[in-house]
């Protein structure tokens, strides 16, 4: 399964729309571009393997695999990227503003279902991070 994210970058946080096979899927938050500072940046560009994880604290959630210089890179919910995220990717159903967003649970609920029906299927899960282009969104 191929999922891509756009991101539009912004002093205050990080945009992003994600879609999966060129379907829109739900919105993202992040933090700004700090050049991939723990803690305090969104990752690099590229391409990225998706694996479903478990935690007491985020329950069932996503983590990125092999980000350089980076561990621990998980898709869960938040609302406010500056006050709930340090490096990780949260989905929202709707951008309220630069790094924030609503109803963040349904939109991981949404990501979770594909990707464990991609697991089902014994599919890899691959999310390809790129800057937005503007003409990608015309043609859709």
């Amino acid at each position: 399964m191929e999922l891509t994210l756009y991101r539009a970058y912004f002093k205050e946080g990080t945009n992003g729309t994600l879609f999966c096979s060129e379907k829109f899927l739900c919105h993202t938050i992040e933090l700004p571009w700090q050049n991939n500072k723990r803690n305090i940046s969104c990752i690099p560009e590229g391409q990225y393997q998706i694996e479903p994880r478990f935690s007491k604290r985020f329950k069932h959630h996503l983590i990125l695999k092999a980000v350089k210089g980076r561990s621990y890179i998980l898709f869960h919910p938040a609302n406010n990227a500056l006050k709930d995220l340090e490096g990780c990717i949260a989905p929202v159903t709707y951008l309220s503003g630069i790094g924030k967003g609503i109803y963040s649970k349904d939109a991981m609920q949404k990501l979770l279902s594909l990707v464990y029906q991609a697991k089902d299927r014994k599919e890899i899960i691959l999310l390809t991070i790129k800057s937005q282009n503007h003409e990608h969104f015309r043609t859709l």
